[in-house]
């Protein structure tokens, strides 16, 4: 009996924070690259997920208006790789950094207004190129940041 009970114990957990019933749309403007090194499909990526999750995960309609509640925007700042783990006299693991600007204007409610610097760092082994590291952390990138806006946006964390 105990068991049975354990079993269909459940918990939830919701990504979003409630939506004020006022806001109906938002838009998500074009991601810039503006780091020294481009990486041609991060911007247009970054974009397109962060379109997707908000259409996806909210009840909020896109839109290409210059009076969308919820305006995104932002840019890529850094993109750039350092060194980390020594092995003998050789590199072991490198690090990309990839920076991020963030702009969010809610224009119903100033107060909610902001702007953040977003810094992640994903670690690819020394024996892989640059370019091999990003066909292979790409999507793990994006995905990464994505999450990381979104829950600024919209969650109480």
């Amino acid at each position: 009996m105990f068991l049975h009970q354990f079993a269909t114990c459940k918990y939830g957990f919701k990504d979003a924070a409630p939506i004020p019933t006022e806001v109906k749309n938002f838009r998500v403007n074009y991601f810039e690259n503006k780091a020294q090194y481009i990486n041609s499909r991060l911007s247009p990526e970054l974009t397109e997920k962060l379109k997707q999750k908000i259409i996806n995960t909210t009840r909020l309609r896109q839109t290409n208006s210059d009076d969308a509640h919820y305006d995104i925007s932002g840019y890529v700042s850094q993109y750039y790789t350092t060194t980390q783990g020594i092995t003998g006299n050789t590199a072991g693991t490198n690090r990309l950094h990839v920076g991020f600007h963030l702009s969010f204007v809610n224009t119903l409610d100033e107060n909610k207004n902001f702007e953040a610097d977003l810094v992640r760092t994903f670690d690819f082994p020394s024996t892989q190129s640059l370019d091999q590291a990003e066909s292979a952390l790409n999507d793990e990138i994006v995905r990464n940041v994505v999450d990381e806006i979104f829950n600024r946006i919209f969650s109480n964390w």
